[in-house]
């Protein structure tokens, strides 16, 4: 009886496990190991070496990053908002001569500006109604924009337009959870609102760069700089390397800020020292997006989250 009911495989030299030759003849290699000459994976080797290294050193100053950002996206609405107190005549002159503004205008216009810029300011550093405060500085850029004629000019556009990032920044950082749905529309979530600001603000910040690659006189050092920075650029954009590329950014613009932007060094009865302190402080602005992207991450719609699904 045991010897019917025994289905084992015979233990014989000749068994043959796969008889009709379906299964694939070569043995298996398992995963492919990683070349280390490679190029590509040297850069990746490198790359994660310099992101381990971002990670150590900025531990300390980590838990300070968000303020520090907000402080810095905020600091040139505080700037302006001081320049046209100490200059209030000579904004009533240049509003009432040449943009034309009926007299008494002009002044409602510069004290709704002054009032806007400092409390909206002060409220995104304390974190108190960010999404009317980033409104509130939103509506101060194009209406600014508009009421000095500037909205047109090449220059201010992509610097503001890196600002708006900025603030894009900021709102989604501390975007309230609060869900308005409407009858026969689809409900997006919360966490998918984040992306997309997300995504908008790492757009929108790297324009302060590409104005500074197509305007000034060119030289060999401004070509290696343009072509580094373009490639971070690129890479803040689409989400790839976002913290090291964002890093990198920051330290070139901190860096060009200082050396180029530098109006203390200019005389106070000179013309261009406002100007220059202008760039300087929206520069800062800009940094401090920079340093927000550091700090909370590309977002959803990124090649680093993607490459974490896949």
């Amino acid at each position: 009886m045991t010897s019917r009911i025994n289905i084992g495989r015979p233990v014989t030299a000749s068994y043959n496990a796969d008889p009709h030759g379906f299964s694939n003849p070569r043995p298996s290699s398992g995963y492919r190991a990683a070349n280390p000459d490679d190029p590509l994976e040297k850069l990746r080797v490198f790359g994660k070496q310099v992101e381990d290294a971002i990670e150590i050193y900025s531990q300390p100053l980590k838990p300070h990053l968000p303020a520090i950002g907000r402080f810095l996206i905020v600091v040139t609405f505080y700037e302006d908002a001081l320049r046209i107190i100490t200059q209030w005549s000579d904004q009533l002159w240049y509003l009432q001569t040449h943009r034309h503004f009926y007299w008494g205008i002009s002044h409602l216009f510069l004290l709704m500006n002054v009032l806007v810029m400092l409390s909206a300011s002060t409220a995104v550093i304390m974190k108190r109604y960010t999404e009317f405060a980033v409104i509130g500085l939103f509506s101060v850029v194009i209406v600014q924009g508009f009421g000095y004629g500037l909205i047109f000019d090449l220059n201010f556009f992509l610097r503001n337009l890196s600002v708006i990032g900025g603030l894009v920044m900021v709102f989604s950082e501390t975007m309230i959870s609060k869900q308005k749905n409407f009858a026969g529309l689809p409900s997006i979530s919360e966490s998918d609102r984040k992306k997309y600001f997300l995504l908008a603000g790492r757009v929108l910040l790297i324009f302060l760069f590409l104005g500074f690659i197509i305007q000034g006189k060119w030289s060999i050092g401004r070509v290696f700089v343009s072509l580094f920075g373009l490639a971070a650029c690129t890479m803040v954009a689409i989400g790839f390397k976002a913290k090291w590329s964002a890093t990198f950014l920051v330290i070139v613009l901190s860096v060009f800020n200082v050396f180029a932007n530098n109006w203390w060094s200019v005389h106070n009865a000179h013309p261009q020292r406002d100007f220059l302190k202008y760039d300087f402080f929206q520069t800062l602005s800009i940094v401090g997006g920079l340093v927000l992207l550091v700090n909370i991450g590309p977002g959803g719609l990124s090649v680093d989250e993607k490459k974490k699904t896949y």
